[in-house]
């Protein structure tokens, strides 16, 4: 075992080398969980850094671009990490492959590499022993926070990644994982800065756009993708019967662009879209059409006629069985579904027949003014 001065400087060295591994990568994710707290050093600045509005106060311009970067780098997670790197669900150049990464590595969650390859795991032992972060193995904080901070989750399986370890590009913003997010929290900072000197009407300088366009920004970002990792496997509706706990929810699709439809995803991952059916809003599927029609990227991969057929039994099944429940509970219903029917119907039966009625009347009333009385009828020359 290293003495405690030499883990203290390989944890160091971890921050901004991530394959540092002096006792080798196996080794340490065979270890039992435990959080290493000077590794997460630097995520837990990341919270802190919110509490630096108490000094910068905010300005509409700071709020709207936290909020924007928000979604923006959220597409990254989810278009990027998630659907490219993670499942490749669809197809792009190599220079476009390398542009993606660094737009995924702003949102301050680790190399593409790792990413992927914790994502893969997941897939492959979802809510069993091995999943890191069931929240039906390990409970619902571990799931949503606690996983990150464990010393044998750090290094990547780059065994589990063969189709991405290939490209040394990527392999370098994998090992070097703080490069882009520092670079992009400097870029903030300046913009603020720039914006102070030649944009003095937004209100807004460097360190309260460093705050909440990135610190903010960053840690809603980090727990709205967490929010999939927890609740995902605990609230919502179960349209596929897949053999772990993923649900479908409309509130977590709205906060993550669509991750939310997490039971569909585990049914069938290859698949762009995650919102299998219209009424399922996916925005991260409808930026990845629209940016296909650029010819950036290509081969975006539909969901198989067999699955949506199976979705649409499912739900059929799932309307039949609530209908029978419901009958059960209120025997009383029953009846309403034969009153109502037959109200309907006498109802459209007395308007029909009340339509000619009217109508005879109207003719008559034509007919007498057509005829006059018998006195002008006489003086017409008319006869009786």
């Amino acid at each position: 075992m290293p003495s405690r001065p030499q883990r203290i400087l390989s944890t160091l060295i971890q921050w901004f080398d991530a394959d540092y591994q002096p006792a080798g990568a196996d080794a340490v994710r065979a270890e039992a969980d435990r959080v290493d707290w000077l590794r997460c050093i630097p995520f837990i600045i990341l919270h802190l850094g919110c509490l630096g509005v108490i000094w910068t106060g905010a300005s509409p311009f700071a709020v709207g671009a936290a909020v924007a970067l928000y979604f923006l780098r959220m597409a990254a997670v989810t278009g990027v990490y998630h659907r490219y790197f993670s499942h490749k669900t669809y197809s792009t150049s190599r220079p476009m492959q390398f542009f993606l990464a660094l737009c995924g590595g702003t949102t301050v969650q680790r190399g593409p590499l790792w990413w992927a390859y914790h994502h893969r795991h997941h897939h492959q032992h979802s809510d069993q022993p091995d999943d890191a972060h069931s929240p039906h193995v390990h409970g619902f904080l571990w799931s949503h926070i606690g996983w990150i901070t464990s010393r044998r989750n750090f290094p990547t399986d780059y065994s589990k990644v063969r189709d991405l370890d290939r490209f040394p590009e990527l392999v370098f913003l994998n090992r070097f994982d703080a490069v882009v997010p520092l670079a992009f929290a400097f870029a903030v900072f300046g913009l603020g800065a720039l914006l102070k000197a030649h944009a003095p009407g937004l209100h807004t300088d460097g360190w309260q756009l460093l705050v909440w366009g990135f610190f903010i920004s960053t840690t809603a970002l980090f727990h709205g993708t967490s929010c999939i990792n927890s609740m995902a496997h605990l609230m919502g509706r179960r349209r596929y019967r897949t053999e772990d706990d993923s649900r479908n929810s409309f509130i977590l699709a709205v906060i993550t662009l669509g991750e939310g439809w997490h039971n569909n995803h585990h049914r069938y991952q290859s698949s762009t879209r995650n919102g299998f059916f219209w009424w399922e809003l996916d925005i991260t599927y409808y930026l990845l059409r629209a940016l296909s029609w650029t010819g950036l990227i290509w081969g975006l991969k539909a969901v198989p006629a067999s699955v949506l057929a199976e979705g649409e039994r499912a739900d059929h099944d799932e309307s039949v069985e609530a209908a029978t429940r419901a009958h059960a509970a209120h025997p009383e219903y029953s009846s309403l579904k034969r009153i109502v029917p037959t109200a309907a119907a006498i109802a459209v039966a007395t308007v029909n027949a009340a339509q000619p009625s009217m109508e005879r009347r109207v003719d008559l009333q034509e007919i007498h003014r057509g005829a006059g009385s018998p006195a002008q009828g006489a003086q017409n020359g008319a006869g009786p």
